[in-house]
């Protein structure tokens, strides 16, 4: 926390020194959430020892005018999983070319779901995180461009986005990288309902660290066309999504369903969707929400694959259900709005996976999301 003070008190200085031009506007919010799982459980980072870090966070954004038609956004983001460590999640500027299209440049957010934009603001939805099967992807943000056009057809009111661009993410498990990166999302709203669809495609490299040794092995011995369709280097992946919503204000149904393929390589694709609903009494919303994920259960370049001797053939389709999987979650959920900026919430959900064996789990988490 120390370093985020510093960085905020830089930013500061710089912004209000730049006062004469423009005012700088600082938003904020956070996530104070803490949970534990039931005896020897592990679910989502937790275990059962009640933990306070996996999914708290404190952010603050920074905008500015540049002049009448550029804006500059910055969004710095400290997580409790990194030891509160701050770092930039955005930066860019935004030109408002026309009443109905604007174009921003930097470090942004890819529109994949319905709350992406809003995906770190707990407050922002009824959940204390949105379902994982779906949103849990290993990138978020796009260093390149957006296109956002909004407009009204009759009674419909829609946004189109078009993002490009590159991404970049390492973990302690895996390094993934993106290049040509496009995404195009469409969204149009009439009255209680709302409809959204994606589509994404970028040529992909996977790295998981605990391959290495499994991938020099293959390249030694495997015919060269069969190695090189099953490492994940430079290949087409595809993103497709379609979200929908009715929401009456007293009681709202909706779900998103995706899936993620990268075809030239051992990774299989994934179906991943969820349903929620819920009602809105008085500053209570009680909900649930069911979510799936399931990976396609055949096994990739099956021919290439039958003429390998039998321990080899083997390893390679062990190395393709590595990261296999058929998991469903089930939440029961409360929020509580304790003033027009708080929310305090509450949520059970029972994990099962069957694929592997004692990992189904409980999990009970609670919250406190503000925005400031």
């Amino acid at each position: 926390m120390k370093n985020l003070s510093k960085t905020i008190v830089l930013l500061t200085s710089l912004g209000f020194g730049c006062a004469a031009n423009a005012e700088l506007r600082i938003n904020g919010f956070a996530n104070l959430v803490g949970g534990i799982t039931s005896s020897d459980d592990t679910l989502y980072g937790y275990d059962d020892k009640i933990s306070f870090s996996e999914d708290s966070l404190f952010a603050i954004q920074l905008s500015g005018d540049i002049n009448d038609k550029m804006t500059a956004t910055g969004q710095i983001v400290a997580r409790g999983s990194e030891d509160y460590d701050p770092e930039f999640e955005w930066a860019y500027i935004t030109y408002q070319a026309t009443d109905n299209v604007s174009i921003s440049a930097g470090r942004l957010r890819i529109p994949l779901f319905r709350y992406s934009s809003s995906l770190d603001v707990g407050y922002s939805y009824h959940w204390i995180s949105p379902p994982q099967s779906v949103y849990d992807v290993t990138f978020n943000n796009l260093d390149g461009l957006r296109v956002d056009y909004s407009n009204y057809a009759g009674d419909w009111e829609y946004n189109i986005q078009l993002a490009a661009g590159t991404y970049e993410n390492t973990t302690d498990v895996y390094k993934i990288e993106g290049r040509d990166t496009v995404a195009l999302t469409a969204e149009a709203a009439y009255e209680f309902f709302k409809v959204r669809a994606v589509y994404g495609r970028a040529k992909t490299s996977i790295d998981v660290f605990g391959l290495e040794g499994a991938f020099a092995a293959f390249e030694q011995v495997l015919p060269t066309k069969l190695y090189n369709d099953l490492e994940a280097v430079d290949d087409t992946g595809v993103f497709l999504g379609l979200g929908l919503e009715y929401d009456t204000f007293d009681w709202f149904v909706s779900g998103e369903i995706t899936s993620v393929d990268t075809e030239k390589s051992y990774i299989k694709e994934d179906i991943a969707y969820f349903l929620t609903a819920g009602l809105r009494i008085g500053k209570f919303t009680p909900s649930i929400t069911y979510e799936v994920k399931e990976s396609d259960d055949g096994v990739k370049f099956t021919d290439q694959i039958s003429q390998l001797p039998a321990a080899l053939q083997a390893q390679v389709i062990g190395v393709q259900a590595a990261f296999d999987d058929d998991e469903q979650a089930l939440t029961l959920g409360l929020r509580y709005d304790y003033a027009t900026n708080v929310a305090l919430k509450a949520e059970v959900t029972r994990y099962t996976d069957d694929l592997y064996e004692n990992s189904d789990a409980n999990l009970l988490r609670f919250a406190v999301n503000y925005i400031f």
